[in-house]
């Protein structure tokens, strides 16, 4: 549960910053006719549509199982992640790229250019603030791992969606504060176009990745390497335990399903086997709270 408390905080910081960002992006975006910032607006509107949809999907999660659906609704924040990646993409990246390709055929020269430069700035302020407070949660989950390594193998989709557009975000602030200062230095309304374009691009490219990820968690992936480890080691070392023949765990959003086939130390009667067993059960529910499902199969062999 802490780890969705993480998300959940992770996301409250993007929304209140996207939404303070995109109302100051679109004022500068109609005063100075930048397609660099406009692109920047329409992406600050996306990613603030994006956290409300985050903000569902954790809501759903938390809804009970019933008989369609026996493991619960965990699962469902990764639809919503992976909805959020195709947002990023289309409205994001592709409507950049569009944008950015119109201002090349039909140059406009830019108008108060300070007053762009001032909101980016904004912007760039409470872009860092909004990835300070994800970075902070991120590093409640990395545990000495790098961030690509952390990207790579967690299990927050949510988390892993918030700090995909805060980086996204943050690169395409200063994408745009290069090409609009650009076009004011040279007088060509070029570099802005190049801005929008490059901003589109970078989003396309980020979109691409996170999505890759969330795709792996909505297929079905087991809970993270390092408490898979965890896991197997807790089992190796029990003492009721003799041999460990297979253990398979799957991830469901917050929750986690654990599933193992081992053979027992003797107990000579049938309910000491049971009485072991619970207690295996017990110590490992204990340790490991994410477990919502635990099946243990005793056996002779695999």
């Amino acid at each position: 549960m802490s780890g969705q408390a993480d998300s959940l905080k992770s996301i409250l910081y993007a929304l209140f910053a996207n939404t303070a960002i995109a109302v100051a992006k679109g004022v500068a975006a109609m005063l100075t006719g930048s397609g660099a910032m406009l692109a920047e607006a329409v992406h600050s509107v996306a990613d603030a549509g994006n956290q409300l949809l985050l903000l569902l999907g954790l809501r759903q999660t938390r809804k009970k199982p019933t008989d369609d659906h026996p493991l619960g609704f965990g699962k469902s924040i990764y639809f919503w992640s992976f909805l959020v990646a195709v947002i990023l993409f289309s409205v994001g990246g592709m409507f950049s790229v569009y944008e950015g390709t119109y201002k090349l055929r039909h140059p406009e020269p830019l108008s108060y250019p300070w007053v762009a430069v001032a909101v980016l700035a904004f912007a760039i302020v409470a872009e860092s603030i909004s990835l300070w407070g994800c970075m902070r949660e991120v590093n409640k989950e990395r545990h000495g791992r790098s961030i690509v390594q952390w990207f790579r193998q967690s299990r927050s989709s949510a988390l892993i969606v918030v700090f995909g557009e805060d980086i996204a975000a943050l690169l395409g602030l200063i994408f745009a504060l290069v090409a609009i200062l650009a076009t004011y230095i040279t007088g060509d309304p070029l570099w802005d176009a190049l801005g929008t374009i490059s901003i589109g691009v970078l989003l396309i490219v980020i979109a691409v990745f996170v999505a890759v990820e969330v795709k792996d968690l909505l297929i079905g992936q087991s809970v993270d390497p390092e408490t898979l480890v965890e896991m197997r080691e807790f089992f190796d070392q029990r003492p009721e335990i003799e041999e460990v023949f297979s253990l398979l765990t799957m991830q469901f959003g917050p929750d986690a399903m654990v599933a193992i086939k081992a053979r027992m130390v003797p107990t000579g009667s049938e309910q000491g086997l049971i009485e072991a067993i619970n207690k295996v059960e017990r110590e490992f529910r204990s340790r490991f709270e994410i477990t919502s499902w635990l099946f243990f199969e005793p056996d002779v062999e695999d």
